[in-house]
């Protein structure tokens, strides 16, 4: 399973961005799929994971400001994220669990500030 992980960039505090991981292999719907993410000094942390089935869980920082979905077909995540702070500012990573496996993206860097 490869990730590929795009849609990161720098935007305004308030902004917003469309993450995207495409998986070249595929990913069931009944397997998590989602993304973590990595500050500088700080240790990763889940922001989104979704399977089909269940309510997706976000990190608690999110507050409503992000929304995860995914394309089953396409193999597909995105990771919609609205109202964006500069404590957003990470390398935001997609990851897979297939089968008891996590697979991770490349990383897409997100730098929020002004």
């Amino acid at each position: 399973v490869q990730l590929q992980a795009s849609g990161g960039g720098s935007v305004q505090p308030g902004g917003s961005l469309r993450l995207s991981c495409v998986s070249s292999s595929i990913i069931g719907g009944w397997n998590n799929m989602g993304w973590y993410r990595q500050a500088p000094g700080k240790q990763r942390e889940l922001v989104a994971t979704k399977r089909s089935g269940r309510d997706p869980v976000y990190g608690d920082f999110v507050k409503g400001r992000f929304t995860i979905s995914r394309d089953n077909a396409k193999n597909t995540a995105y990771l919609q994220m609205n109202s964006l702070n500069p404590e957003d500012t990470a390398v935001y990573y997609c990851y897979a669990k297939v089968d008891g496996s996590v697979f991770w993206g490349q990383g897409t860097q997100v730098t929020v500030s002004s």
